[in-house]
This record gives structure tokens, sequence and C-alpha cells, in this order.
């Protein structure tokens, strides 16, 4: 059953297709409401950023970093908005500095609830 969300918006950032609609699908199931993004750049260029309550970004992204990103755009006063990162077998540096950055990490494939579990806890 879904939950009233709709007061909340997640940024999702990812160049796989598939998985930027099955993310925006599954999200707006749960009543949230979705701006997707294919890169950073899209996203960036979009003068001001729209605003939101939590950035959804994969970690390997073309001319930036998932992290980049989100020190971009924290850097441009969004400091109080929370990120999820999404990545496949994160290395230890990457860990440690999405640590420092209070930054969670999901890990792809996407399996069960762990995204939106992780979602649940940012708004709880």
């Amino acid at each position: 059953m879904a939950q009233a969300f709709t007061s909340r918006t997640l940024l999702i950032v990812d160049d796989d297709a598939a998985v930027r609609h099955a993310l925006q699908f599954a999200l707006e199931l749960e009543g949230f409401r979705v701006a997707a993004f294919a890169s950073p750049l899209e996203l960036l260029a979009r003068p001001p950023a729209p605003a939101f309550d939590c950035l959804i970004i994969d970690h390997r992204l073309p001319a930036l970093t998932g992290l980049d990103v989100v020190e971009m755009m924290r850097r441009d006063g969004a400091a109080a908005r929370p990120a999820i990162l999404i990545t496949s077998n994160p290395s230890g540096a990457v860990r440690a500095r999405a640590d420092a950055a209070g930054v969670p990490i999901v890990e792809k494939p996407l399996q069960s609830d762990d995204l939106m579990r992780a979602v649940r806890r940012i708004f709880s």
C-alpha cells in the first residue's frame, strides 16, 4: 500500500534508461513526485535546479560521478537535501567518501525493497 508522500519530490539521475524508468515508476506508485534525468549535466543545466527533497543518483555516470554531483549541488545551496547513491561494487574509497558526505549507498542490482527502505528512512 502506497504511503502519502505526495508532498515529497525525488530527483533521479541514472544514465541507464531502463533503470531510470523503473525507479521513476516504482517511486511514483509509492506516491512520490519524481523528476528523472539521464545525466548529471542534464540536471545541472536546468537553472535553477528543480526543488527536491531527496536526490537518488547513480555513482558511475558520464562526465561526473554521483558523489561529485552531490558535492556540487550542496555547494550551490542544496546542503540540507539528502541524497542516496546507487552503484554496484563500490570501492572502499567510494564508501568512505559517501560516508563522510552522509550519503547512504544502495547497491545495484537493486533488489527487494532496499531503495524504498532507504528513502523511507530519510523521511522518517
